[in-house]
């Protein structure tokens, strides 16, 4: 009877996978130190590194044979770097880094990297970002993002918006800009003024904004696809056409629905509106729609701040755009091969490219 019971709990131990590394995440808590936090049973090495591809034999040892599931590390805040978190037990190694970038001067600057996506892989860290506009970035914050190795800035703005915000972040790391001319007047005209100053959102906040940015979605896959630099887009606040853009480029990568909804709303604490426009008298600019909506949303209590993106019921803008296109489309995945002639292979493409 021993010898089975002692042969029943080896195979049950043997049978049972072992636990990974989970719900690993780095944090900044000042401009020279970050925290990584994780959860794992057994003990973790961990490594660091500037280079998004680093193995833990390119790396350098930061500690090791650590078990409490947190750690301070010194990180200056104007050089972007990796770690490499490895269970000692399995050689499992999970790469982590700042999911919000560290910019002087910059709102909403994000890497979409770490994210599980299909086939139980996660999207590769350093390789594809989102932001809010930057026309009042630092020269740190060029040198940090010049150290990113962008092949190309697609900006999502309208006329209006480039006109009296302008990008130079392609002047200043030899990327690639990338925008389509269209007016700013058909988006801004469903809002109306709100008691006490501001605006007042419609419930459907994105109706039309997917045909509207399709010229840029298409410059987007299509960069994507070639592989030459890392890739960056950006509207102006960073989170509605960058919302849609970052939730079809998840989508592809077969991220799941509640992780890209997850990502959307972290637009709301990690936005830094005081960036996104330069001072402008709205006088000198009657007819620009975005100049207007600045002003009119800085009357307001506490000035222009990032609100929650849900309507009126408490329901996701960016759900209720997704639920539209699977209601005429099918799904997603539909939608952007009959718009896009992302076919399978060309996904499978995508993934092989961005998925690690």
């Amino acid at each position: 009877m021993m010898h089975k019971l002692l042969a029943g709990a080896l195979l049950l131990a043997v049978a049972a996978p072992a636990q990974a590394i989970g719900d690993a995440r780095v944090e900044r808590i000042d401009a020279a130190t970050v925290r990584l936090t994780w959860t794992d049973a057994a003990a973790v090495d961990i490594y660091v590194s500037p280079s998004p591809d680093a193995t833990r034999r390119g790396s350098r040892p930061v500690i090791r044979d650590d078990r409490d599931g947190r750690e301070d590390v010194a990180a200056n805040a104007s050089i972007r770097q990796y770690f490499l978190i490895r269970d000692r037990q399995t050689g499992e190694v999970r790469r982590v880094a700042e999911r919000v970038l560290p910019l002087e001067r910059g709102s909403n600057f994000r890497d979409l990297g770490g994210y599980p996506a299909a086939g139980g892989k996660r999207v590769k860290w350093g390789r594809i970002f989102r932001s809010g506009a930057m026309p009042l970035l630092s020269d740190g914050d060029y040198a940090h993002l010049k150290g990113l190795g962008l092949g190309a800035v697609i900006d999502l703005r309208s006329l209006e918006e480039r006109a009296v915000a302008p990008t130079m972040l392609d002047d200043r790391t030899g990327a690639l800009f990338i925008a389509n001319d269209y007016s700013a007047r058909a988006m801004f005209a469903a809002l109306r003024p709100a008691p006490g100053g501001g605006v007042e959102l419609p419930d459907n906040l994105y109706a039309g904004l997917g045909d509207l940015l399709e010229p840029q979605l298409r410059a987007v896959f299509d960069r994507l696809l070639a592989g030459q630099g890392n890739l960056v887009y950006h509207c102006s606040a960073g989170q509605d056409r960058t919302g849609i853009t970052s939730a079809l480029v998840l989508t592809l990568l077969g991220v799941p629905r509640d992780v890209i909804l997850a990502d959307y709303h972290l637009s709301t604490p990690t936005r830094r509106p005081e960036f996104e426009m330069p001072p402008i008298d709205p006088a000198a600019h009657p007819d620009n729609p975005i100049v207007q909506y600045y002003a009119a949303a800085a009357k307001r209590p506490g000035g222009v701040r990032a609100e929650p993106l849900y309507d009126r019921d408490g329901v996701s803008h960016l759900a209720k755009f997704l639920a539209g296109l699977e209601a005429k489309h099918g799904s997603v995945m539909a939608y952007l091969e009959k718009t896009f002639a992302l076919t399978p292979d060309r996904v499978a493409r995508l993934r092989a490219m961005y998925l690690e």
